[in-house]
């Protein structure tokens, strides 16, 4: 894995409403690195990836993400950096009125690029995700795990350099979340860059990899002793 970091946050402060959400917080990803952001509903995960995609800007501190300065950069400059990342959703987000393929089509679509790239670009996603055969269902007639493989091809069809994974195996029985984990991981043995948001502890267990807890606004590194997560020593 290469040493350069694809998202860094240093020093960063975020409030809603006069609460501070995240808290001097500091926290790398490298090229090529798959982590895991842990922690219970609402201590600020979901703000840390808004922070990464420019939904919203810290109050303090920087939040780069590859070339990126986040904080700094022009509305017009927003759309490249959003290229750079792949985001998969928990609740999929889904267009009901297209089927797979035109799901997928739609990423590259509303990035201008042409009907022969885009078809072939889409049969390779889908191909990637195990979907090619499943192409013209529409997503009311595929499987929660299914659906979720859509979401990830249409997150790598614009190439980016990382996936953001919030809460992915989230609304998924045994079965598909093994299948969904076992796919990201194969993403990342390919060099890509995954950084995933989750509070189920089994697949953190299962699929061990560096985990990141947020705990009162702040990051804590954690390693494995023994079949318990623990805070690194510094």
């Amino acid at each position: 894995m290469s040493e350069t970091a694809v998202i860094e946050l240093k020093n960063v402060t975020l409030r809603y409403d006069h609460t501070r959400v995240l808290d001097d917080v500091n926290f790398k990803l490298h090229n090529g690195e798959f982590a895991y952001l842990i922690g219970p509903t609402g201590i600020g995960k979901s703000s840390f990836l808004k922070l990464l995609y420019r939904d919203v800007v810290p109050d303090t501190g920087t939040v780069r993400v590859t070339e990126y300065p986040v904080n700094k950069i022009s509305e017009r400059e927003v759309p490249m950096l959003r290229r750079r990342l792949g985001i998969v959703f928990q609740d999929f987000q889904l267009l009901q009125d297209r089927n797979v393929h035109d799901n997928v089509a739609f990423a590259l679509q509303v990035t201008g690029e042409k009907p022969k790239f885009i078809k072939q670009r889409v049969l390779e996603v889908l191909t990637m995700v195990g979907l090619s055969h499943r192409r013209k269902h529409m997503p009311k007639d595929l499987s929660g795990g299914e659906q979720q493989r859509v979401v990830i091809a249409r997150a790598l069809a614009n190439e980016p350099r990382i996936l953001l994974a919030d809460e992915p195996t989230g609304n998924l029985d045994p079965k598909a979340t093994k299948d969904i984990m076992e796919l990201l991981r194969s993403i990342n043995n390919r060099g890509m860059a995954v950084l995933m948001v989750t509070h189920d502890y089994a697949v953190v267990k299962k699929y061990r990899a560096r985990t990141v807890r947020m705990v009162n606004g702040k990051t804590q590194n954690l390693i494995w002793k023994g079949e318990k997560l623990v805070p690194e020593k510094t």
